[in-house]
């Protein structure tokens, strides 16, 4: 009989371990905010414990619950027993605002561009592998932070070198002037390589050369016996890719500045002499100075991405990323350069003084001479549209979004008031673009004037309070931008961060600053290209440049956690406490001032595709007052991004229509030479004191 139980409990067991693997799910959707979708599981039978491999990326493997999901978009899961039993569930988050349905649709939008604008050719012909690989795992001092105030001095070591050591093994032991003892744990198993001797200090906040390096806090490092993948935390690889978009930009920049002679170097003193007014025709055909149209074109470029995108390139590439962040900025002086002097070339001037110029007329009427008319008209009619989108998203709703994010954060009283803040900055922008270029030339060449020095006072100030840490600031930059660690991409990774962030940043080969130089006074074409190789230098030189130091000299650019603008900000303000107030102000500016500039990039894209009449310029300008208002009041999400992408896209068309027209561009700048050194160019009389 107890043999009988006994075989009876036994088969139990096995039925009720290989009971079927189910899955049930909670789906939540907390509120009507965006990106907030939660999905909770209960999982019955199999064999415990459970792994959770969801294609939402940040969702850990050992976890049941996933949140932050875009509703409206379906969410894959796929769970697994202990015994390799799997069932794959699909969930779909529903929408319960409007809100949620535009940003729900945009998402897979957004996925389909992204993959055209940053796929990896390299990758795909199998030229390298893009999956990142760890060889090493680096230990940290336990209690460092990049604010910590402290001295830290290794005082024993409890491994061998060299030895083999596991997970959870004690390493050594590190005392520090505030905290005392603590013992080192080892995190991850491997071959053990000291980084500091014993007795010697590992980091003292007072010693500027540990602030500046890169990885000063590490104390060893544990080499793998096999290279590990490094992965997301859901599982997937992580990769490094080398985005078409940053090849695009940068070939092209590269091909102009070379077919250009390096016009980015011999132009220079030439182009600072035009934006001075020297060569200033007041009978030129145009409607602003050479001046007003390079505010007008800055303007549109130095904004956020010169603060938040900035501290972004330096928290992924590290210190190395400013370097080639400055090497793309030379390099795209030259696609400015081009575009600019193709841009005043084919531009329209009406009778009564308005100026129709830009992408649409060149890569229109430049390839029709080339009998090339129907292929200039789709480049031209796509550069357009992919233009307008642009104005609305990433020249307009993005820049009302962040700006009010940046004010209300250092302003409580702005927060939940974003519908109000969108219909002052809208009434202000309203009053500026109603009166069309000259008036968005004026208020462009006082703002960002003002604005950038103000900038640009801050940063040097910052610099110079750390003047000390000047030489192990550059070291971090050259000994990152060619001895980069893995854990920062090596050298091809830190290289695409800096190009990445430069291209997006100044723009160079987009398209966009060429429809403002087209309305400069002036006869010679050339000139306004002259002026316009300035831009990117500003942009990515000088402002990208000094927002990278005051990272890398405070040492900021060794912070976790924080990305973006609130990273630049804490820099400002680990020096200046007030200064986080000023730069909140500096960002709305600069976010007004790339308001009203792409304003009116928008607005002659339409007109090129809607036709030339005031009636057409006042719908595009009541809908991008639109825009402003529903920009600040709504988190839009996916919307921002797919509408922020279009502006990278209107590179495809330009710079295709620029290749085909560099020879003419080079011929007509042949000839500029020529009648500047022959003195045949209008020059104003200096006046005797």
């Amino acid at each position: 009989m107890k043999k009988l139980t006994l075989l009876f409990l036994m088969l139990l067991g096995l039925v009720a371990n290989s009971q079927e693997l189910t899955v049930k799910a909670a789906v939540m959707n907390p509120s009507k905010k965006i990106n907030d979708g939660v999905v909770d599981l209960q999982v019955l039978g199999g064999t415990p414990p459970y792994s959770y491999k969801w294609s939402n990326q940040e969702t850990p493997l050992n976890s049941k619950k996933t949140m932050g999901l875009v509703e409206g978009v379906p969410y894959s899961v796929v769970v697994s027993d202990s015994k390799g039993n799997s069932v794959t569930k699909v969930y779909k988050v529903e929408t319960n605002a409007i809100t949620e349905v535009f940003n729900g649709t945009m998402t897979p939008a957004v996925k389909a561009l992204g993959s055209v604008l940053f796929w990896d050719p390299f990758a795909a012909i199998g030229i390298y592998d893009p999956v990142a690989y760890a060889d090493k795992k680096l230990v940290s001092t336990p209690g460092w932070s990049a604010e910590v105030e402290d001295r830290f001095v290794l005082k024993k070591w409890l491994k061998a070198e060299g030895a083999k050591v596991t997970k959870g093994d004690q390493i050594a032991i590190i005392s520090s002037d505030k905290h005392g003892e603590r013992n080192v744990i080892a995190e991850a198993t491997g071959s053990l390589n000291y980084l500091v001797e014993e007795g010697k200090v590992i980091y003292n906040s007072e010693n500027a050369e540990h602030v500046i390096e890169q990885g000063a806090h590490f104390l060893a490092e544990i080499i793998y016996d096999e290279p590990i993948v490094m992965t997301h935390p859901n599982g997937d690889p992580l990769t490094k890719d080398i985005p078409f978009i940053v090849i695009w930009l940068v070939l092209g920049a590269l091909f102009f500045t070379i077919r250009m002679g390096f016009i980015n170097v011999r132009g220079f003193k030439h182009s600072i002499d035009l934006a001075k007014g020297k060569y200033d025709d007041p009978d030129a055909p145009g409607q602003v100075t050479h001046f007003q149209a390079l505010a007008t074109a800055v303007s549109g470029t130095v904004g956020l991405g010169n603060i938040a995108g900035v501290a972004v390139a330096v928290s992924l590439g590290g210190a190395g990323a400013t370097f080639w962040m400055i090497v793309c900025g030379l390099l795209g002086m030259s696609s400015k350069f081009v575009e600019c002097t193709l841009g005043v070339k084919y531009r329209d001037i009406l009778p009564d003084g308005r100026v129709f110029g830009g992408p649409m007329n060149y890569l229109r009427y430049g390839l029709e001479k080339r009998n090339m008319k129907g292929f200039g008209k789709v480049l031209a009619g796509l550069f357009a549209v992919l233009a307008i989108g642009a104005s609305f998203g990433g020249g307009n709703m993005f820049q009302a979004n962040q700006s009010f994010e940046q004010l209300s954060g250092q302003f409580p009283v702005l927060v939940g008031n974003g519908f109000w803040f969108g219909i002052l900055t809208a009434i202000l922008v309203g009053v500026v673009i109603i009166g069309g270029i000259n008036s968005i030339a004026k208020v462009t060449g006082r703002v960002v004037p003002i604005m950038a020095s103000v900038y640009i006072i801050a940063a040097l100030a910052v610099i110079i309070m750390n003047i000390q840490n000047i030489g192990p600031a550059f070291s971090a930059i050259v000994d990152g931008a060619f001895s980069p660690s893995a854990l920062k991409g090596g050298i091809i990774g830190v290289l695409v961060v800096g190009f990445q962030r430069a291209a997006f940043s100044n723009e160079a080969g987009v398209g966009s600053a060429a429809i403002a130089h087209s309305t400069a006074k002036t006869n010679n074409p050339p000139s306004e290209g002259f002026v316009a190789l300035l831009e990117p230098f500003i942009d990515t030189v000088v402002v990208c440049t000094l927002t990278a130091l005051v990272l890398i000299f405070t040492g900021m650019h060794e912070v976790e956690g924080l990305a973006g603008a609130q990273l630049t900000s804490d820099a400002f303000g680990s020096q200046i406490s007030w200064f986080p107030y000023v730069l909140a102000l500096a960002v709305f500016l600069f976010a007004f001032s790339t308001m009203i500039s792409w304003s009116y990039y928008g607005m002659r894209a339409w007109t090129y595709l809607f036709g030339k009449s005031k009636k057409s310029e006042m719908v595009y300008k009541i809908l991008f007052l639109i825009f402003v208002v529903v920009g600040a009041s709504v988190s839009l999400g996916a919307v921002l991004d797919f509408s922020d992408m279009m502006i990278l896209a209107m590179s495809f068309p330009n710079i295709i229509g620029l290749y085909i027209m560099s020879g003419e561009v080079k011929t007509d700048l042949r000839e500029y030479w020529t009648k500047l050194k022959s003195n045949q160019l209008f020059k104003k009389q200096q006046v005797a004191k």
